[in-house]
């Protein structure tokens, strides 16, 4: 067993932190502020909220919208706030991949695939998650549609094409879709009003828009304001960057995930990670919200699970996604059951519901996200420390907020560790098991394990 001593004792963080201020009293009342940044208004429940990828097609043997809806309470206790819905409309025919196609190209903006059910299906669900205080956002692709897609005929314009006038897709692997043509603004008008349709006709509180960055950023800043004309919207962009906050109120911690990835490997070490956060911390504002995950739907489906990838370090990756500044945990379909399998992108492959055992850690971790006060994202966030250790494979951080406090310990080695607390640390306990602890002890720590440690 080797033994960590760290060199930024836990109680010299809590130190630090004793002058930081009290939460303020409008920073507390989350259902009723909001964050403002670049003349977007994010909304409040933001800055304690977890994000959730919603894959109807392999949820449930049905595949079925009404089918998914069964899960509703399951993800409601879990500590899920904002579901993030896959595509729901029909898919194109013409070049399809597979049997059943990408959710990604899209034949009509405004319908739902009948493999799905109906719009009347997709506007029930939005009304149940809202009455659980959940959010929705539906995925948005608005890049390219299916070679099928209605305007293909009705617009040709609108579509880029080759030197012998043939529509080409985006990229040449992506086969089975359109191209469009931003330089055609009947194209921008017709796009925001089918976002606008969703808001309209289903109450839906924004969009995760695909491929946000090969779409120009001047139409995503006229939507959002086209968008918000109807109701306060929340929009996510798959893309890393911080001009994409002029418009979406939150973007892909890629970077953070691939670090996270080549440590794993070996490739890399805490150093990379510890440089990503000074960099984030340089550019981007603390409204600024970044998605941070272990997986998603392409990472699960092309570049393997996160077991895979990840190994036995899974929860000490996600521990590292909920903690960090200005982030949103994300769980993608089926994460809280162990998915451990590529899920087929264009097949029917239903999700293995039969493990159940790692939903407390989930419901823990995220209940966690939801409650500290060190947590909260936004303006108001907590101030972050890096716990320095003097063995390459235990990482620790800490978060305060006022004198409220929280210290991470992850051991992603394959030996146990004993990290050595200082005797003054503070009446500390251990958030998962609710138990004191002894600052003035050495305590082990299993591989691939990790202590949370709280103050109250």
């Amino acid at each position: 067993m080797k033994k960590i001593t760290s060199l930024l004792l836990a109680a010299s963080f809590l130190a630090s932190c004793q002058n930081t201020p009290a939460p303020s009293e409008e920073s507390t009342t989350a259902n009723t502020n909001t964050t403002k940044s670049e003349g977007k208004t994010t909304p409040a429940w933001a800055e304690h909220a977890s994000i959730y990828e919603v894959n109807i097609r392999q949820y449930t043997p049905e595949g079925t919208i009404n089918a998914f809806s069964e899960h509703l309470d399951r993800l409601k206790e879990l500590g899920i706030k904002v579901l993030w819905i896959m595509p729901v409309q029909p898919i194109g025919k013409e070049n399809r991949k597979g049997g059943l196609g990408s959710y990604y190209s899209i034949s009509d903006y405004t319908a739902v695939n009948p493999n799905f059910g109906t719009l009347e299906d997709f506007k029930a669900l939005v009304n149940e998650a809202h009455a659980r205080d959940m959010k929705v956002i539906l995925d948005w692709v608005a890049n390219h549609t299916a070679f099928d897609h209605p305007w293909t005929q009705s617009h040709p314009e609108w579509y880029t094409h080759d030197s012998t006038g043939a529509i080409i897709p985006p990229v040449a692997d992506w086969s089975d879709v359109a191209d469009l043509n931003y330089d055609e603004k009947g194209l921008w008008a017709a796009m925001k009003e089918s976002m606008q349709f969703w808001v309209k006709e289903a109450d839906v509180d924004g969009f995760r828009c695909d491929v946000a960055m090969m779409v120009p950023m001047e139409f995503w800043n006229e939507s959002r304001q086209a968008l918000d004309s109807l109701k306060p919207v929340f929009m996510l962009a798959e893309a890393e960057g911080p001009e994409f906050h002029s418009a979406f109120d939150m973007t892909y911690g890629w970077e953070m995930h691939h670090i996270m990835n080549e440590i794993a490997k070996g490739e890399m070490d805490f150093s990379h990670f510890n440089n990503y956060l000074s960099k984030e911390d340089s550019i981007y504002a603390p409204e600024d919200l970044r998605m941070n995950f272990v997986t998603n739907h392409d990472e699960n489906s092309w570049n393997g699970t996160a077991y895979e990838r990840m190994g036995a370090n899974v929860h000490n990756y996600f521990v590292l996604c909920a903690g960090m500044k200005r982030s949103m945990p994300l769980v993608y379909s089926g994460q809280e059951a162990g998915l451990n399998k590529r899920l087929a992108f264009f097949e029917k492959d239903t999700i293995n519901w039969s493990d159940e055992s790692q939903y407390p850690f989930y419901q823990k971790v995220l209940a966690l996200k939801a409650s500290h006060p060190a947590l909260i994202n936004g303006a108001e966030q907590g101030e972050l420390e890096i716990i320095e250790t003097d063995n390459p494979n235990v990482y620790a951080y800490g978060r305060s907020k006022g004198e409220e406090h929280v210290i991470f310990y992850m051991n992603f080695g394959d030996e146990a560790a004993d990290i050595q607390l200082a005797s003054d640390a503070g009446n500390l306990k251990n958030y998962m098991n609710g138990k004191s602890v002894d600052a003035s002890k050495a305590h082990s720590l299993k591989a691939h394990d990790f202590l949370i440690l709280v103050n109250n």
